[in-house]
């Protein structure tokens, strides 16, 4: 479906000295904690390429994901929206595990992404790594406004050639219709390739030549760069691991071998950028998709608990952004960002309108980034977690945390002089308390019915169950 955008006469700028659009480059890594990169306090991992674009940028320490996993986050981010609110709350499910009606399903098609807006006001984009939002046809990124896609359509994928090709073709052999995805090859524009590279390396280089092909263009580039790593399974290059043998946990150990491929290939991206003189007028922009999962090696320090949860840990990521031309590099904006604002954000800055009845959950920050201002002053971030006849839910308003997992009690945190969630004020303040519970019960009345369930099972007991079952949530 195509929509009709229009662009504006003169094109809004900011900042030093931008005086074209920007480039858009966005990183994001799968499962990487929020204290596993050195610009955020990582003493064992060495990023330096990382660190160098965050200290010469701007450093978002509350920036927040709209889901503490990875499918409904990067739905979210691409659609602008909280995923609840299109019925994708959870992951799609593996293929090869018997699950084909929701394997056919994906993000819905009347959501607008933010690729596609920049792709119809100009913008030559490409798509790189893990896509998990639909792997049929209808949701493939060539159809979802990416000129240019080479990755693999699941949630996840094994790191070795040499592993995951020979798996693929015994099954292939067999006869399997559907075949895990993480054995699948990778692919470009929907052609399946013969990768001879450690994925994430292979992801670096391919993120590398779109730039290069980009800079033949004649309008600016949008590339979303989307690594599995650290993601499981813990697979790194012996070579890599060997630069962390002091660490004496295995796990921890392979994990960080991981976040150092990222770095050396978010190396190779900005040399790239250099070579085309496209670096300056770059808005880069790094994240996690999710919180660390601490079982497989990451911290998440100074935050509460990891992956999948609601409090810190699970959906506050690190994230900065990086812009010579547009924003002074050395700063650290403590106020509360969500990827949902890189939406409207990046629409702003290529001088596009949002699609009419489109809806975003986000709003334009840079403005107030390079302002030091507060670009959300009372307005709430929310994560919702479903689990087995209960939901998990967290929000943060300005400096105030709201938080209730499972049938336990409310609990209210001063987030700015807490960020571990230790000290519960819900007795000191039962009125805020009880006005942020109605703020986020009121939000939960836009969601939809999932589209689908990771498993049969889990669809199952969500009708067994009387799921979501909010009353039962927002009751005191």
């Amino acid at each position: 479906m195509k929509y009709c955008f229009f662009v504006f006469l003169s094109v809004w700028t900011v900042g030093l000295y931008a005086s074209e659009r920007p480039n858009i480059v966005v990183i994001m890594c799968d499962d990487l904690g929020y204290s596993d990169v050195g610009f955020n306090g990582a003493k064992d991992i060495r990023t330096p390429e990382l660190d160098r674009l965050a200290h010469g940028g701007t450093i978002f320490s509350s920036g927040y994901v709209a889901h503490p996993f990875c499918g409904p986050s990067r739905m979210g981010f691409m659609a602008g929206r909280y995923p609840h609110e299109f019925g994708a709350p959870f992951n799609l499910p593996q293929s090869g595990l018997g699950i084909e009606e929701y394997n056919r399903k994906g993000i819905p098609t009347s959501e607008v992404l933010i690729s596609e807006v920049l792709q119809e006001t100009g913008y030559y984009t490409g798509a790189v790594g893990k896509w998990h939002l639909g792997m049929e046809a209808d949701f493939h990124p060539n159809s979802r406004g990416f000129d240019d896609f080479y990755g693999f359509l699941g949630g996840g994928h094994r790191y070795f050639p040499e592993q995951f090709q020979p798996a693929y073709e015994r099954q292939l052999k067999r006869g399997v219709k559907w075949i895990n995805d993480y054995l699948t090859p990778l692919e470009h524009n929907g052609k399946p390739v013969q990768e001879t590279e450690y994925i994430t390396d292979a992801l670096s280089r391919e993120a590398a030549r779109f730039v290069r092909d980009a800079y033949e263009q004649e309008n600016p580039f949008f590339l979303f760069l989307a690594y599995n790593a650290p993601h499981s399974p813990l697979e790194a290059k012996e070579e890599d691991i060997a630069l962390y043998l002091d660490i004496d946990d295995e796990k921890r150990r392979i994990y960080a071998a991981m976040v150092h491929a990222v770095d050396r290939g978010v190396g190779e991206l900005v040399d790239a950028l250099k070579e085309t003189d496209t670096y300056e007028n770059t808005l880069i922009v790094f994240l996690s998709d999710n919180g660390g999962k601490l079982s497989l090696g990451a911290t998440n320090r100074p935050l509460r608990n990891g992956k999948g949860s609601v409090s810190e840990g699970g959906f506050r990521v690190p994230m900065f952004f990086h812009w010579p031309a547009g924003i002074e590099g050395g700063e650290v904006f403590d106020y509360p960002v969500s990827s949902l604002d890189f939406y409207p954000t990046f629409a702003a800055l290529a001088g596009a309108q949002i699609p009419e009845g489109k809806d975003l959950d986000g709003k334009d920050i840079m403005q107030a980034v390079i302002a030091g201002e507060n670009p959300r002053s009372g307005e709430m971030i929310y994560a919702i977690r479903h689990r087995d006849g209960f939901s998990d839910v967290g929000g943060r308003i300005d400096n105030w945390k709201l938080r209730r997992e499972g049938t336990g009690p409310w609990q209210l945190f001063d987030i700015d002089k807490d960020v571990g969630e230790t000290r519960n004020l819900s007795a000191s303040h039962p009125e805020l308390m009880q006005s942020l519970i109605r703020v986020i019960e009121r939000w939960s009345r836009t969601h939809t019915e999932p589209e689908w369930f990771y498993t049969l099972e889990e669809g199952e007991k969500w009708e067994e169950k009387g799921m979501p079952r909010y009353q039962e949530t927002f009751e005191n």
